[in-house]
């Protein structure tokens, strides 16, 4: 029996698949960068301390005679301070930035022009004419700034200190070198090109004007007021001590710091106020109410001591070695005296006297005075007519440069001597003339 084969059926063919979509590249990983540095900032930056040591000390070899202002100030960073910057309570305040842009020899420069400022009493003295010109605001600090500035700077540097970039000195303005720094503010009127200047800003140790930066009186290492005046003693003494080392204008300020000069006008009105208010001065015996000690005394009538206004008499100099302006002055001080002596110009007496005084005048009003002379000069004369006048004054004022003679005697009476001050060379007629100084028992005070 045949068998026929069945037939496998067919293997289904499986269906072809659809073509992927083809898949985006993906890119290799990169190398990995090094980080960015961002540029170095202030609030990245240290304060140099070495490099302004190092500036601090060149600056004292350079100028020896504030060596000890410039160690007496205390380092404080600040990133608020554009440059360098100096408050009243002696701390110096340095912005990192400017001290690593700045070269050593530059720095130098900046310790001495911030020192002067403080020496100067920059901060006392900006107070003092900012009353006087009525000066306020932001523009008015900025400008005394500048004036302070011209100040130091015209003489400040040389002599292996060499003038930091950008220092201001009075040229670039069109001011004369050489005047303080009340002159330059009375004379500088700011114009458009000075406003590149406008960054400068050394601290209310050149103004007076507290900065956000400043840490204040309670501030930490700060000087007191004591302590300042003992620094500016110390460097005046080392500038007194060698004066060949110091420039004429830092000599004169030494001079000044250890004899300031006296408010005249005050001192002398005090000193006659004192004269004329002193036991004696205008007291007299007057019957016109009898003493409290008669009832001890039957039948005797004794006087009572009374005061009366203080009789004065003023000897001007009017010789030809004061001049007309300082005859002006003793005019004025007359009128003062007057009413010293609480408006009783009846009381007051004026004696003009040169080598000779004629004649001894009234106090009536101060324009008719005249005031004769031009000759030599001999006070005595002046004393003996004053003295001589009835009645006897109380108080004597002596208006003179005191190129006299003396009284070798003190008159019977207190006396007040206002001294026109003259140089020590100075001599009248004679080169080997030389003065007598005012004698012991009279209270002398130097007008100007």
């Amino acid at each position: 029996m045949s068998t026929t084969p069945t037939p496998k059926p067919p293997t289904p063919t499986p269906p072809t698949p659809k073509p992927a979509a083809p898949r985006p590249a993906v890119p290799k990983p990169a190398a990995p960068r090094p980080p960015l540095r961002r540029p170095a900032l202030q609030e990245d930056r240290k304060l140099d301390v070495e490099k302004l040591y190092a500036a601090r000390l060149q600056a004292a070899r350079a100028r020896p005679y504030l060596a000890t202002a410039l160690f007496a100030l205390h380092l404080v960073e600040s990133r608020e301070v554009p440059t360098m910057s100096v408050d009243r309570y002696w701390r110096c305040y340095a912005s990192p930035v400017f001290v690593d842009h700045t070269p050593v020899e530059d720095l130098a420069g900046v310790w001495v022009h911030e020192v002067s400022h403080l020496l100067r009493d920059h901060h006392g003295r900006s107070a003092r004419i900012a009353r006087e010109l009525g000066l306020e605001g932001p523009l008015a600090q900025w400008r005394t700034n500048v004036a302070a500035d011209c100040e130091i700077n015209d003489d400040a540097f040389g002599d292996g200190l060499p003038r930091p970039a950008g220092a201001l000195l009075p040229g670039r303005l069109q001011l004369p070198e050489g005047l303080l720094m009340e002159e330059y503010l009375r004379d500088y009127r700011i114009q458009a090109y000075d406003l590149n200047a406008a960054w400068l800003d050394c601290g209310s140790g050149a103004d007076g004007t507290d900065r956000p930066w400043e840490l204040g009186p309670d501030g930490a290492r700060g000087l007191s007021a004591q302590e300042r005046d003992a620094v500016r003693f110390r460097v005046a003494e080392g500038i007194r001590g060698r004066p060949g080392s110091a420039p004429a204008r830092w000599q004169r300020w030494a001079e000044e710091a250890f004899h300031p000069p006296q408010p005249w006008r005050q001192l002398l009105g005090s000193a006659v106020r004192s004269a004329v208010s002193g036991p004696g001065a205008g007291e007299d015996y007057s019957y016109g109410r009898p003493a409290r000690r008669s009832a001890g005394v039957p039948g005797a009538l004794l006087p009572s001591l009374r005061r009366r206004p203080p009789r004065v008499s003023v000897i001007i100099d009017t010789s030809a070695s004061v001049s007309d302006d300082e005859l002006g002055s003793a005019l004025l001080e007359v009128a003062a005296i007057a009413r010293a002596v609480g408006g009783h110009r009846d009381q007051v007496r004026v004696v003009p006297c040169d080598a000779a005084a004629p004649a001894v005048h009234s106090l009536c009003a101060t324009a008719g005075i005249p005031l004769l002379g031009g000759g030599g000069t001999d006070l005595r004369t002046g004393f003996r007519a004053a003295l001589r006048s009835a009645p006897r004054p109380d108080v004597i004022v002596v208006l003179t440069d005191g190129q006299t003679p003396w009284p070798s005697a003190a008159p019977p009476c207190r006396t007040v001597v206002g001294l026109f001050p003259r140089p020590a060379e100075y001599d009248e007629d004679d080169p080997d003339y030389c003065p007598d100084t005012p004698p012991e028992w009279a209270r002398v005070v130097t007008i100007g």
